[in-house]
């Protein structure tokens, strides 16, 4: 049975067990599985679910490619997708198609090789691809290619399908979802989280978990806590439908694609992002060096009015409107002219794409962290708040698994994985009184 989606128009509850801030996917997440416990929940989203980077994402739900740390995470979280699809009575796209990463130099196909034999030991279906199989498997006898790296258990779905079925799904468990209510600041008693104050009016709770995506920075500094995080923005597009030879997700470095189950590729370039200048930017930059001076070729450094936007406030009180109201959905303009210089790469890849148009564009603001892992875990002062934050461009495919961590972690329950790794106190530090 399909639930309610009036969220705009749900009630303020008095009082819950558990207060998540965020309708993204790691926020939807955390609240089903808390709901899953017996823990009541009440989620506030201050647009609409899934309004920013969830719904606007490529839809990989890959274990092929990711930090050492972060994997034994995302293996369960395929697990999670695989299950929540067949318990979830909407079709979301999920299909196990498999995910290929393109190499055309050999330095390409070395970096695969070494994450490879680097990753050997948790024992994925990851395998190498010679030249000759990489054409067959592309359609192509040009050896453009030098290999490749496939992984036949990775899965794809539709994100903006995705995480409002979770939602609803979340909301036949119990949990009380409310969008365009803003959560302006946590409240507390005695050292520890009593309540949180909403645009609405307040909501008693002894826990609060803050999923915030790229506003999850802006919240923690308003509390005192200096958090790392910054937002860049990622451009995407989807063409209409086409007949093309493509099997699964595939990636390489002038473009990625992905079909989609309208029939038509979401096309876009990994690590292609737009690094807006704020004054967060300057605080933190010494953080992202690494980052900037790995990625200076294809990341573009930008300043505008965004210096003075919303991301860029730090400071506000219970009874002041908050960045979080002002602006209910980030929604930028995306980057024309990478995108179609991406679309030519696609058509170079694939040739029977060449009469196909690109039928929308969009653009999203990612949520990253230095080491691009996530952060998930308590802020020490802060007792009752767990952070989710800084999934860093590939929160999609490890959502429901960020989520189950999550939720562990609030109910004292074995957590999944060891979440040491994902601790938010490795970059935050009492901010200046």
């Amino acid at each position: 049975m399909r639930a309610s989606t009036n969220w705009g128009d749900a009630s303020l509850p008095e009082a819950a067990d558990v207060v998540v801030i965020g309708g993204g996917v790691a926020g939807v997440s955390t609240a089903l599985f808390l709901a899953q416990r017996g823990v009541s929940v009440v989620l506030c989203e201050k647009g609409r679910i899934a309004g920013e980077q969830s719904s606007r994402n490529w839809g990989w739900i890959r274990k092929m490619g990711r930090d050492y740390r972060e994997l034994p995470l995302m293996i369960e979280s395929a697990r999670l997708w695989e299950r929540l699809a067949t318990e979830m009575p909407e079709d979301i796209g999920y299909r196990k198609c498999g995910a290929t990463y393109l190499a055309r130099t050999p330095a390409e196909l070395k970096r695969h090789v070494d994450w490879l034999e680097s990753n050997a030991h948790f024992g994925l279906d990851s395998r190498l691809m010679s030249s000759d199989e990489t054409d067959r498997f592309l359609g192509r006898n040009d050896h453009q290619f030098v290999g490749a790296l496939h992984t036949a258990s990775d899965a794809v779905a539709e994100p903006a399908l995705a995480v409002p079925a979770l939602a609803r799904h979340a909301e036949t468990l119990g949990v009380h979802i409310i969008e365009r209510c803003a959560v302006r600041m946590i409240d507390r008693a005695a050292g520890r989280v009593s309540g949180v104050i909403t645009e609405r009016g307040r909501i008693d709770c002894a826990n609060v978990v803050l999923a915030g995506g790229v506003w999850s920075r802006v919240f923690l500094e308003n509390i005192g806590v200096a958090f790392p995080q910054l937002a860049i923005k990622s451009s995407v597009l989807r063409t209409a439908p086409a007949e093309v030879r493509c099997k699964g997700a595939i990636g390489s470095e002038r473009v990625s694609i992905r079909p989609r189950k309208d029939g038509g590729f979401t096309i876009a370039r990994s690590g292609a992002a737009e690094f807006q200048l704020i004054p967060a930017a300057f605080r933190y930059l010494p953080h992202y060096i690494p980052m900037l001076r790995d990625r200076w070729q294809i990341m573009k450094i930008r300043a505008g009015r965004q210096f003075f936007g919303p991301l860029g406030r730090t400071s506000w009180g219970a009874n002041d409107v908050s960045p979080f109201e002002r602006v209910r959905v980030l929604d930028p303009r995306p980057d024309d002219s990478l995108l179609t210089d991406v679309m030519a790469k696609a058509r170079d890849l694939f040739p029977q794409l060449s009469g196909v148009a690109p039928v929308e564009s969009w653009a999203g603001m990612i949520d990253v962290v230095p080491d691009e892992v996530p952060a998930i875990g308590t802020i020490s002062g802060h007792e009752g708040l767990t952070v989710v934050t800084g999934l860093s461009g590939h929160g999609f495919g490890i959502g429901p698994g960020v989520g189950l961590l999550a939720a562990q972690m609030v109910t004292g329950a074995t957590p999944i994985v060891d979440p040491a790794a994902f601790a938010p106190t490795r970059f935050t530090r009492r901010a200046a009184a």
